[in-house]
């Protein structure tokens, strides 16, 4: 099999809906499954799957138990055969003509061997490239981001953000969007799968960290192109709740790959960025 999407779900059975059926039209002749995980949707997200796509696996789990988790599931679901790829795709996902080919393609160029993760040009429904190539967070940037300070100087996360990074040309690259993450099954073999500490936001840029350390390259194609919706689910999650999942995970990320002074500087900075964003939501009732 050349590849498994694992696509985890919460309340988009509409995007859901439009993302299982591209896949079916622009498969492109490649040998694939799907397994799709859906966390305690309440929206017939499971029902609308088993009826409209019954050759897609569904694990439906009885609460959120969050992305990382999620994707281990779908990662780990029994099959006759294992795929030499695993796809995470995002439900507020579509693929275009060439997408699935395309990253099996590039993932299997001789000169890509040491390639373990790669991720492709996401553009929106208009075609505008959505940025999302990442630099590995230092504290200086994450602070920034606690403090609030990009509403006001936005140019402070230029290095973070990579805003001078040419979506036309391929590259290495620290960390990709999660959205749509191919990951060759060797580092899945020798990683094992996501770290499920992470219940959301970090996960996939924690994988790409512990892949770079193991000596393995994340690559970035423009060749490969994929329409996001971007974050359709976490849009129903109040700001402050997705504040506070947010920082709990930028604190697991830190304790894992850096100085333990800089978690506690951060963890310290925490409750700022909550009570403001708690404020912004009282305030835009």
């Amino acid at each position: 099999m050349d590849l498994r999407i694992v696509i985890v779900s919460w309340n988009v059975r509409e995007r859901l809906r439009v993302c299982l059926r591209s896949i079916v039209e622009h498969a492109g002749g490649i040998a694939l499954d799907t397994v799709v995980v859906d966390n305690a949707s309440a929206d017939g997200t499971v029902d609308m799957v088993r009826a409209e796509f019954p050759w897609v696996r569904v694990i439906a789990n009885g609460e959120n138990r969050g992305f990382a988790v999620g994707c281990n599931q779908g990662i780990g679901a029994a099959s006759e055969s294992e795929s030499e790829y695993v796809l995470l795709l995002n439900p507020d996902m579509r693929v275009l003509a060439g997408t699935l080919p395309g990253i099996v393609a590039f993932m299997r160029e001789p000169r890509n061997a040491r390639v373990g993760i790669a991720g492709c040009h996401l553009v929106s429904e208009k075609g505008a490239t959505i940025p999302h190539v990442r630099m590995f967070p230092q504290l200086s940037d994450q602070l920034a981001i606690l403090a609030k300070l990009p509403h006001v100087v936005p140019r402070v996360l230029d290095r973070y953000l990579v805003r001078d990074f040419n979506y036309a040309r391929e590259a290495h690259v620290d960390s990709i969007r999660g959205s749509f993450f191919c990951i060759r099954r060797a580092i899945i073999e020798q990683l094992g799968g996501l770290d499920e500490e992470f219940f959301l936001w970090f996960e996939e840029v924690d994988y790409c960290k512990r892949a770079t350390d193991a000596g393995w390259q994340v690559s970035y194609t423009p060749s490969v192109r994929c329409v996001d919706f971007v974050g359709q689910s976490f849009a129903q999650v109040p700001t402050a709740a997705k504040q506070r999942m947010f920082t709990r995970s930028m604190l697991t990320y830190f304790r894992k790959h850096h100085a333990p002074w800089k978690s506690r500087v951060l963890g310290g900075a925490r409750p700022l960025a909550v009570g403001i964003t708690a404020l912004h939501d009282v305030w835009h009732r």
